[in-house]
């Protein structure tokens, strides 16, 4: 069972009802988070996290704050006050050369139009450009260039000194939504509606594409991941119409072998070298899956608009036995035979269907709205955000559990106690 640890933790409300399916019971026994930390200090929505370090992170959303965390113990370090309006984009930037002190720093973009350059050690502004026509959907650093770009109704490029080196004309209506770099110093940028990760594009209309980047050729294509069987029927089609959510891509992540892919309410492993689907969920959660991040040991983890956050592991199928060959007196006037024409479908369905499951571990409750990112530490255990205001720590029970007694057996000898007790 999950334990509330500090003040403020509230019950879940209003959570969308789970699919009996996906039950696992209260007894998550491969599940290690069984402990979480609630953090308060955002007024909206809070949409965004990035790691700084080992121990710390910061986060932001639509109240136009960002608040800088210990990951450890949860402790709000720093909060960052100077937009207006909600941020829209937030990264980790490289420490200025003309600095003595190598501090780290991050870099926000707002709906204000402006974009504010942060000293995370000391919470300073060190820079603020505020020469923008529209609002700034994406930002990306260069650091062999020493360059970082920002993307929206146009795309600028910007030195270190945040002072403007070029830019581009008007794009499109919906302007660039995010932005990617490759190899021989060239950037991908996504106009529309698409979602373009490194080496993979995926789009709104549930295809993806797998590219050689320093040709352009396709490698690979992918466009029925709503349903990896190769028959369809005419009501199915209908729905997938009506509902484009249930086949767009909304976010990706990927290993050397596979590529992980959150589409629509469900979840899609995808094998470079087979260049097939290996494992699906197509009914990962009740509502849009928002973000997804690999974990050690074959798992994954997925949160969602129904408020959510669970955990996955890719395990393989067992194969089916192989149909034993009849023998015997009775097997020379055709008793016990196989029937060659009904094993036919069954062998075909076979090797239709993905060769690996993607098996429910864990469900971690403790928001009650939509979870809109989540990071992953690797000491520290797991942090989401969510459109309740609140950012949780989740946290690995037993190794928690091991550290409090460390600190008790310190503390005991530190203080003569110990002894006294022996």
């Amino acid at each position: 069972m999950l334990r509330w640890l500090i003040g403020g933790g509230r019950e879940p409300q209003g959570l969308a009802e789970k699919s009996p399916l996906q039950t696992i019971g209260e007894e998550q026994t491969q599940n290690p988070y069984t402990e979480l930390l609630v953090l308060k200090a955002h007024h909206d929505i809070v949409r965004f996290l990035v790691q700084l370090d080992e121990y710390r992170f910061a986060s932001a959303g639509d109240d136009g704050i960002v608040v800088v965390w210990n990951a450890q113990t949860g402790e709000k370090l720093l909060e960052l006050n100077g937009h207006t309006q909600k941020i829209t984009a937030l990264i980790t930037f490289p420490s200025l050369e003309a600095c003595e002190e190598k501090n780290q720093l991050i870099l926000t973009t707002s709906a204000d139009r402006t974009v504010i350059l942060w000293d995370c050690d000391t919470g300073r502004q060190v820079r603020k450009v505020s020469c923008f026509q529209s609002t700034i959907k994406c930002l990306i650093v260069l650091q062999r260039l020493d360059v970082w770009l920002s993307g929206g109704n146009d795309l600028c490029v910007w030195n270190q000194k945040l002072d403007l080196l070029c830019k581009t004309g008007h794009l499109s209506d919906t302007g660039i939504s995010a932005l990617i770099e490759i190899p021989k110093n060239c950037v991908v940028a996504a106009v529309g509606k698409e979602l373009n990760v490194s080496f993979v594009t995926g789009s709104h209309v549930g295809e993806m594409i797998i590219w050689d980047i320093l040709d352009w050729t396709v490698q690979a294509c992918e466009c029925s991941f709503w349903d990896p069987s190769p028959q369809l029927d005419t009501q199915q089609e209908i729905k997938l119409c009506q509902k484009p959510d249930d086949i767009s891509i909304h976010h990706f992540t990927w290993d050397e072998e596979n590529v992980f892919a959150a589409v629509g309410r469900g979840l899609y492993v995808y094998n470079l070298h087979m260049k097939r689907v290996i494992a699906c969920q197509k009914s990962a959660h009740d509502s849009n899956v928002l973000h997804i991040a690999k974990l050690p040991n074959r798992q994954l983890i997925s949160c969602s608009e129904d408020g959510s956050v669970r955990i996955w592991e890719l395990r393989e199928k067992q194969q089916l036995a192989a149909e034993p060959v009849p023998t015997g007196f009775f097997n020379m006037w055709g008793f016990g035979r196989v029937n060659k024409q009904a094993s036919q479908p069954v062998k075909k369905q076979q090797e239709n269907s993905p060769p690996c499951s993607l098996e429910l571990i864990g469900d971690l409750i403790g928001h009650s709205s939509s979870v809109e990112m989540l990071l992953y530490f690797e000491d520290h255990g797991l942090v989401t955000c969510s459109a309740d205001h609140l950012i949780i720590l989740w946290k690995n029970g037993e190794r928690e559990s091991g550290l409090r007694s460390l600190k008790l057996f310190q503390k005991l000898e530190e203080n003569g106690g110990l002894y006294l007790a022996v």
